[in-house]
This record gives C-alpha cells, structure tokens and sequence, in this order.
C-alpha cells in the first residue's frame, strides 16, 4: 500500500506539472530552448548590463558560482544565467560514475544542455514582459523574497533552513513554481540571505523583462592579441621535444587564470586566460577538446593549446592567478626545448601510461619539470583544495587543520641521479586513476604494496645520497628571492586554504615535498581527480593520499634525532590502529640515519620548527603579519592576545571568520582561522570522535584568507579586548550566540550585503589581482 501510495503521488505530481506546462503554453507560446544561443539585444530601457552583472555577482554569484552551487546553477556567466539548473548532484556517492556538466566545455549550446537535463531559470517562451516575468524561475524566486523577506536579525528557524552542503535541494523548474511559492514562501532568493534592495530588485526586474541581454564582449586589445598569439606559438611547436613540453605544462595549467603581469587595468581591465585543448591551430576560433581528464585522448592527431579568454566571475574559491611573462617563457625554452636532451617518440594517451607522468614524461628533464611546479607552488597546492572541483572533501579529509610545507632543493646534479631512480621505480609509482570502474576502491592494497616497495628503494637510495644525515641545506630556499619555498595550508573542514610564508608558532604537522612527492599528489588530485567519479575513485583517491601525506611527514621527522621520531610520530597517530601504524611505520623508516642537524635542548622538535622559519625568513613577505595591519599599540597586543588563545573555547568559533576592527573612520580586516586538534587524520570515518578540542589553536592574520568564511564579526577599536575576553571565555552554545549577538553580523542582519561589498571592495583594494567573491554556502546560521 506505501508502494502504491508513492507511485499515486508521483502520478499526481505528474499531471499537476503537465497541466501547469499547458497552461504556460497556452498563456506564452512553446518554450524555445535555442532562444538565448543568439545574442539578445538590449531593449530601449533596459538597465545597463554591467551594473545588472554586479547586482547578479555581489548578491547571486556569491552562493551560484560553482560545481557544488545549489542545483548546478551557475550564474557568474551569461551563459550559466542562460544554461539554468540541474536538480542532479555533483558531489555524491555513485556506484557508477556520471557524465559531466562543466560549464564552456561539456556543451555549447542551451539546446544541448537541456538534453543533459537542465531546466532554465529564464523565460523561454514569447518576449513579452509579462512572460518574461511569469515564465522565468529567476525572476519569480527574486519576487518572493520580495513579498517574503523574513526575519530582519536573530537566528532563522533551523526547522525550516537547513544550510548544510548536503541538504535537500528544490531545483524547481517554471511548472512547479506555483507550487514551490504556496509551500515554501520564505524560500526565495537569496535563500537565508537580506533580500535585495528595491533597487537592485527593479534593475534585475527590467533586465528580465527586456529580455535578459548581455553585453556586446569587446575584442581583446591588440596588446593582448599580440601576447596571446606569442605564447601559443610557443606552446605549439612542431618538434618532439615542443609537443611532449607543451602537454606536459598543459597537464599542470589547466586549471590556472593566466594573465600578462606587465599589462593592467585601462578600459578593458585584468585580462584572464585558460588553457585548452583545441582542434584547431592558432589564427583559427577555438574549438575545444572536452574529456574528462586533461591526460585523456583528445580524438585528433593533434590537440593545440590555446589561450581561452576566461569570461565568467572571478570567484575566491575557483580563481588560480598564474602570471605569464617574458622571464617564464625564457625559463620554459631553457629547461624543456633548449636542454640537450632527445625525445624518441610521443607516449601514447592510453591510461596506464597517460595517468602516470613518470612513464608519459620520463623522457623530459627532471628538473625542469621540478621547477614548473616548484616555482608556483602555491599555486600547484592550491590545485589539490581548489579550482573548478570547488568542494575538496576527499583532498581535505585526510590533511591536519594547519601543517607547514617546504621542498626539496632541485639541483641537476642529484636531479639526474634521481631520474634514474624512478626510472627504475616506474611499477611502483602507479596510480589509481589508472584503473577506473566499480571495483577500483577495492584495489588499493595493491597500490599500498607498491608505495612500501618503493619506499624500501628509496630509503637505500637516500642512505648513499645523504650518508652524512640530512641538514636544512636539503630544503630549497626560494633561490634567494621566491616566496613559495614555505607554505602554510589551512583546512577548514571541506575546503582550506594555501599561503605563502610560515604561519604561527607550531604547526599541528610539517611536510617536506620533493619532486616526485608533488607530481604524484598533483596527478591524485588534480589531473587524474574526477568530481563525477564513482565511490570506488574517490575512495581509492582518499587512501592513496594517505600514503603520499605520510610520506611528506616522515621527510620531515628524518631532520630530527633518530631518538626523537617515534615519540614525534606517535603523536600524530594518537588513538590510530595500532597494528596498521605499526605496518605503516615500518615500511616508511627510511633513511634510517641520524640527522645532520645539531640541537641544543631537550625540544629538538621546537628548535626544527625555528630553524625553518628562520630558513624561510629572507623571502617571507610581511603581507600576513598582524603588524601589517597597521595597528600598534594596544590593539595590536590584543590581537596577539588573540591569537595566542589555545584550548576548548576555540572549539566554539567557526572554522574561518573575518574580524573587522573599526578604527574611527578606517576599516582593518582579519582573518581568524580556528586549528581544530585530531589524535590522527589517518582514519576514514567518525572524525568527530578524534576531535582533542583541548589542543585547539587560532591563527590570527592581516587581511584575507578563506574563500568560505563562515562569520562575520565587527569590532570597535575601544572594545577588542572586550572581544578577546568573550572568545576566551566561550564554554557553550549560548555563549556563542551572545558572543554574534553582540559584535557578529548574521545572515539575517541587515548589514549583511553593505558589510560584504566593503569586505570585496577591501580584497580588490589590497591584491586586484588575487581577489575574487566569497562563497557563502559556507556560512553559519548561528
């Protein structure tokens, strides 16, 4: 009978959206899924599209920017707005994996992406104001806010919000939206969100009714044309040694925004490109190769890479700077086309060649490859947390809240020997994006034999390289002038951040990386990661980047004293399987030397942690420092005081929140990042019950950090110590709430929207060309 009561339902809300899209098409005409593929011309008027494309960012894009946007609706582009939505998940647990819908590559027509099951947001059917209106989801969700704009301040009714990222999604298309207002009335957009000023609500509203047009895109300035033309010459050389080159920088690039450091701003503003494989050569229009992976057979017998103009919202989460120059493309020619080396023969593109980079590239410099990443190493971190993946779960869950990361000196000398040695070691580099299907989270084990073989040849290859133990000479200092040679990395629960410089006083743990550590992470999580993979490929994906993690650590235990390691490790692994530790321990005691290093105290670990950032300290920049701030005095003891605060109380704040202390008439805006204390990320599932709140620690730093700020609170210089008091005493919910109550700004606060355009004008202000939109799915409801 509950069978048959379901089906029932179904066939009544069957015909209820029938008889609705009748009537539609009665009211408005046939809905024509080709009409937004020409461009639409702007009524006489219609609101200038630009100041319609800043309402549509600054109080859409910040919740609609990305893979894990509600719905798969996208609306940092013309073409996401036109594209609509997609009640299909893109994170999600699948036995099988599922087709992609990214956005420019998966599709190229509105057409196409309704046969993929998208429904559109906008008006379809005949060009009249009252279609426009009736018959587009977009405009009635902004109505509905409108009419309902809820509560102005508190908490909203948790009973009937839910924030959570898995929450159940209402991707109602124009049938059901009678529907959707009668039953949800409070749910219109921006959900949980300040409703738009009547302002931006009549601007949006004549947009709509002139039939949403875009503006005219200007051509690229010839400076830019010039630059681009030049760089895909370079990328698409016709000898050997170009074409394995390129297809190596493309397979590390593809997620970057390119732009030409030496042109700014003007009439055209920051220009940024993407690189893509295309059927056709430079001189011609792009015509984009879309697979799933960027190692996988593009179907031509020659892909050419080109530069893509990329044309949608900058967004925090997504946006990769990577700057292009004359002094990179010098290095680039030195170390892969002008190097006295000889390619034999292109590698083929099949998968177990092609997902493995020291099979498909073997034949390019080791050290040149080193350094593409090594010189950007931010960036090449950045790729494993963010990009177009935008939800890192699977890289994240298996990474400490705040761990330190230096690199391995690159010098061709050792850099050829260690050429040799994965030449040698090439079965045991293997990697799992080599063997998709159903069964690939069952292979690990496999992959588990192979990572101990090859750390049993690696520790006798480093006793002979390093027969005198290690010393921090070992490390790369940057060249001299390089600020990536030390990262910090951030976890805030599903996504974290990557930062230049050292950050705090002791990190929860540290990884030394070397070349092919960060190859193999880069080809786990970033080349060979598919977000619309099975279970088995991200299962398979979260146990193997234990293997590389641990290997990162145990880098870095091999500078301490031989005494000093095991008690170091077992911290780390507190409460872990002890039977797998053990196991785990005995395949990676490599180099089993003592260390080069002499310390002069009982706390060797204390004396590591200040050797490194002292080693960092000549190419450190002061960007993050509290006293960049500006502040002196004391406000800047009490933010010290702030930061210095360890224990349960920190359990009670968000994972990432900006502070903004007022200052008279001038703003100063921080970043408060809450370290959450693990006995052991090693384990799969129940991390809750790992948690040591007790050890828990906060990052206070100059300006912005996370993408995903969780809280917002604002502070008056005079009351900062007041504030340091309330986060110190925190013991509870309630205190909490009384602690948002007094200095937060809520969801529902009706300085939300003013206080976020400050905080977005601020970034911009202090990095144009690092700064994008905050994403606020993140944000609390507290």
């Amino acid at each position: 009978m509950k069978f048959l009561g379901a089906v029932l339902l179904l066939a009544i809300a069957g015909c209820a959206t029938s008889y609705y899209a009748t009537q539609l098409d009665q009211l408005y005409g046939v809905p024509d899924p080709a009409r937004y593929d020409l461009p639409v011309r702007a009524a006489a008027g219609a609101p200038d599209y630009s100041h319609v494309k800043s309402i549509l960012d600054n109080r859409c894009v910040v919740c609609h920017g990305c893979n894990d946007a509600p719905c798969q609706l996208n609306v940092a582009s013309h073409a996401g707005v036109t594209r609509g939505a997609n009640p299909e998940r893109v994170y999600a647990t699948r036995v099988l994996a599922t087709n992609p819908t990214r956005l420019f590559f998966d599709a190229q027509s509105n057409a196409a992406w309704r046969a993929k099951g998208f429904h559109p947001v906008l008006n379809e059917r005949a060009a009249t104001p009252a279609a426009e209106r009736e018959a587009g989801v977009l405009y009635r969700m902004l109505r509905l806010k409108q009419e309902f704009p809820g509560p102005a301040g508190g908490v909203l009714p948790k009973d009937r919000f839910d924030f959570s990222l898995d929450r159940a999604q209402q991707c109602t298309a124009i049938e059901g939206m009678d529907a959707y207002e009668r039953k949800h009335p409070e749910w219109g957009m921006p959900f949980g969100l300040p409703a738009l000023s009547r302002a931006e609500h009549d601007a949006l509203a004549r947009w709509v009714e002139a039939g949403a047009p875009a503006a005219r895109t200007l051509p690229l300035p010839p400076e830019y044309e010039q630059r681009v033309a030049r760089w895909e010459t370079f990328l698409n050389g016709d000898s050997l040694k170009a074409q394995l080159s390129s297809r190596y920088i493309f397979e590390h690039w593809f997620i970057a925004h390119l732009y030409f450091d030496d042109l700014r701003g003007g009439e055209y503003g920051d220009e940024f490109f993407e690189l893509v494989r295309s059927r056709t050569p430079p001189g011609q229009p792009i015509e984009v190769i879309a697979t799933r992976r960027p190692y996988d057979d593009p179907g031509v017998a020659r892909a050419y890479y080109r530069l893509r103009r990329v044309t949608d919202t900058r967004l925090a989460k997504t946006h990769m700077p990577y700057a292009l120059n004359d002094a990179r493309m010098a290095r680039l020619k030195q170390g892969f086309i002008d190097a006295a080396y000889e390619v034999s023969a292109l590698p083929s593109y099949a998968a177990a060649v092609a997902a493995n980079p020291f099979i498909a590239f073997q034949e390019l410099p080791l050290e040149a490859r080193y350094r593409l990443m090594l010189e950007e190493a931010q960036f090449t971190l950045m790729g494993f947390i963010k990009g177009p993946v935008c939800r890192g779960q699977v890289a994240v869950d298996v990474i400490n809240d705040h761990f330190w990361v230096m690199f391995e000196k690159p010098d061709a000398g050792p850099a050829q020997l260690s050429a040799e040695f994965l030449a040698r070691e090439l079965v045991n580099l293997r990697l799992p994006a080599e063997a998709e299907g159903v069964g690939a989270g069952l292979k690990w084990r496999r992959y588990k034999e192979h990572e101990a073989a090859f750390l049993k040849a690696k520790s006798a290859y480093l006793a002979r390289a390093f027969a005198a133990g290690p010393t921090l000479d070992a490390l790369w200092d940057g060249d001299g002038r390089n600020p990536n040679a030390a990262l910090t990395v951030m976890r805030h629960f599903d996504s974290a951040s990557v930062v230049q410089g050292l950050l705090g006083e002791r990190p929860q743990t540290v990884m030394i990386i070397g070349y092919q550590l960060l190859e193999r992470i880069h080809y786990l999580l970033v080349a060979g990661f598919d977000v619309y993979g099975s279970v088995g490929h991200q299962l398979t994906t979260r146990l193997y980047m234990d293997f590389l993690r641990t290997e990162g650590e145990m880098n870095f235990l091999s500078f301490l004293p031989l005494a000093d390691r095991q008690a170091v490790h077992d911290r780390w692994y507190r409460g872990a399987d002890r039977k797998s530790i053990a196991e785990l321990w005995e395949t990676r005691a490599y180099f089993s030397r003592e260390t080069g290093i002499r310390f002069a105290t009982a706390d060797p670990l204390a004396e590591l942690y200040a050797m490194m950032k002292k080693r960092a300290a000549p190419v450190a920049r002061p960007r993050y420092s509290l006293a960049a701030s500006g502040l002196a005095g004391a406000p800047l003891q009490e933010l010290n005081r702030l930061a210095a605060l360890r224990g349960r109380a920190l359990s009670h704040l968000p994972e990432a929140a900006v502070l903004t202390v007022r200052d008279g008439g001038r703003d100063r805006h921080f970043s408060l990042i809450a370290n959450r204390a693990h006995s052991n990320v090693a384990e799969l599932f129940d991390e809750g019950d790992r948690r040591l709140p007790a050890e828990d620690s906060l990052l206070v730093t100059n300006g912005f950090i996370s993408a995903y700020p969780n809280a917002f609170f604002v502070v008056e210089i005079d009351k900062l110590s007041a504030f340091v008091d309330a986060v110190a005493r925190l013991g509870s919910e309630a205190d909490y709430a009384a602690l948002m109550g007094t200095y937060g700004i809520r969801r529902t606060d009706q300085r939300f929207w003013p206080h976020s355009d400050a905080l977005h004008l601020a970034w911009r202000q202090s990095v144009p060309r690092e700064a994008g939109l905050f994403d606020y799915n993140r944000f609390e409801n507290r």
